[in-house]
């Protein structure tokens, strides 16, 4: 019998239309011998629709947004089989496991993933915790110190504090970490919101884009080095892939180049020594235990002119389009993107399984 995965996709997200192309990409390439697949699209407003079960390519991913068998459901059918009027369980039955291909706030950051716990459901990636504090740079960064990571040193800033005293906030920022830096949102990925800095100038009209996506954004000083990442999958023995560099033609790996223009390059695997692999590696495996991570992540990293590896960040749901530097590391690694799909979905079963062992009712 096959495994029914539920591909949960779209969302309340700036990065919507990112997590359009990754769905689209895995409901094509998922090995359909094994797996049945069964489309369930978030709109922008936050409505449930769920498809069809999907027997052949998919072409273009509003026809499964909106075919006309799509129905609008509330997120607590997806663990139940409907039973048609005479009583007799129909043929569409519940979804097995969730592959939750959705990124940034209101999919990536816990919020789907407390659901799918309420509802007891197995689902592809990392838990709530996990999630959400993946999702907040401070937070995470905090942890990284508290592991002992070497990292860029940051401050961070609530909009309210910012908009009581702009000019304190810029000092702050000149005298913690300098020029260049760069302003983030605390809650966002693919790089959106994110400015580089190289003046006063710039930092006033960069904490206003960031604090467009978030009530709260964090200012990283510039490391003069590599981009460098590394994938990791697994649960309790989490294993590492090659690594892989990002040169972008631009100033800096923004959104543009990640999904629009393509102007940057991937090498995989990157030039590095093996002493620099190795500690690159064991920096992400550090990373992945502190933060409780499961599934799937990729660990970015900078790598110094002083030859010093910095961690910069983690992403608990990296794009995952074939062409994504995800799955590219994978392929290196000997692992294909079809293969890749079905160990995430085996480790979340795995994990799943793991959670109903634990007691959840106390006797004396």
């Amino acid at each position: 019998m096959k495994t029914r995965v539920g591909i949960l996709y779209g969302g309340k997200s700036p990065e919507h239309n990112v997590s359009l192309s990754t769905a689209m990409a895995v409901m094509n390439a998922i090995d359909k011998t094994k797996f049945d697949v069964i489309p369930i699209y978030i709109t922008t407003e936050g409505q449930w629709i769920k498809g069809e079960r999907l027997t052949g390519q998919v072409t273009e991913i509003k026809q499964l947004q909106f075919q006309s068998e799509a129905k609008a459901i509330i997120p607590v059918a997806l663990n139940q089989t409907p039973t048609a009027a005479d009583g007799k369980k129909q043929e569409e039955a519940a979804v097995d496991v969730i592959f939750p291909l959705l990124h940034g706030p209101n999919g990536e950051d816990g919020t789907v993933q407390g659901l799918l716990e309420l509802l007891n459901i197995p689902y592809v990636g990392n838990g709530v915790l996990a999630s959400a504090v993946g999702m907040d740079k401070v937070v995470m960064k905090n942890l990284f110190a508290q592991a002992g990571l070497r990292q860029a040193k940051y401050v961070s800033f609530t909009k309210r504090e910012w908009s009581k005293n702009e000019e304190a906030a810029y000092d702050k920022v000149e005298q913690a970490l300098g020029y260049p830096c760069f302003v983030k949102p605390a809650n966002a990925g693919s790089s959106v919101g994110i400015t580089k800095c190289k003046r006063r100038a710039d930092l006033q009209a960069a904490f206003a884009e960031a604090f467009k996506y978030d009530r709260k954004i964090i200012v990283e000083e510039a490391i003069v080095g590599r981009e460098i990442e590394i994938g990791v999958i697994g649960n309790d023995d989490p294993i590492c892939s090659v690594v892989g560099e990002i040169v972008p033609k631009k100033e800096f790996y923004d959104y543009q180049a990640k999904y629009e223009d393509g102007n940057t390059e991937l090498i995989i695997p990157a030039d590095v020594t093996s002493e620099q692999y190795e500690t690159i590696k064991q920096m992400a495996i550090t990373a992945f235990k502190a933060l409780d991570l499961s599934g799937l992540v990729r660990a970015d990293f900078f790598l110094g002119e002083d030859g010093e590896v910095y961690i910069n960040e983690i992403n608990t749901m990296p794009g995952f389009t074939p062409y994504s530097m995800f799955p590219l590391l994978w392929k290196h690694s000997g692992i294909s993107y079809p293969e890749l799909i079905e160990r995430l979905v085996q480790l979340a079963i795995e994990r799943h399984e793991e959670k109903q062992t634990i007691t959840y009712t106390f006797e004396k």
